[in-house]
């Protein structure tokens, strides 16, 4: 009776916590609202968006959302993330480590999910023309843009691409 008893209150506790949304610096978990079906191919529009949502695939099976700010540049979007603390992707990050392993997220922008993967831009041509998108979008970026780079924390960048079925 008592594994019983466990075992509901751990589905009570897993039932009221299944779409807590990340917020601020504090991760949740699924992501709801109403799944986008047709494709884009210009994220422009989410130059009004300061931040979005980013939904992740654990290895056990819940899902891991974050809240990460966004910048469009040549109809593709991207996501930034910084290391001021040090350490290198994925391993810093539980939603990189994540993303790694699964490059399948779902983006929430307003009510909208977006499904995608997550690409890690590894080209720096392509780096550098992101940093100038983020640099034109927010005035925090553009001041880590300035900076020489032996003065700016580890930052990456990760372009949302079509899921691999739509690629």
């Amino acid at each position: 009776m008592t594994t019983l008893r466990v075992c509901i209150v751990l589905a009570g506790a897993l039932a009221l916590f299944a779409c807590v949304q990340p917020k601020d610096r504090r991760p949740g978990l699924w992501l709801s609202g109403e799944v986008e079906t047709a494709p884009v191919t210009d994220w422009s529009f989410t130059d009004a968006q300061r931040e979005i949502f980013l939904e992740t695939r654990t290895w056990y099976g819940i899902r891991h959302s974050v809240t990460v700010v966004c910048a469009s540049h040549n109809g593709a979007l991207y996501v930034p993330s910084i290391y001021y603390e040090g350490g290198e992707y994925p391993d810093a990050r539980h939603w990189h480590r994540n993303v790694a392993r699964d490059p399948r997220v779902r983006l929430k922008i307003g009510d909208r999910l977006y499904e995608r993967r997550a690409v890690l831009v590894t080209d720096p041509a392509e780096w550098s023309d992101v940093l100038a998108a983020f640099a034109h979008k927010m005035p925090f970026w553009k001041e880590l843009a300035e900076k020489p780079e032996s003065e700016r924390p580890k930052l990456i960048f990760m372009r949302m691409d079509p899921p691999a079925d739509d690629a």
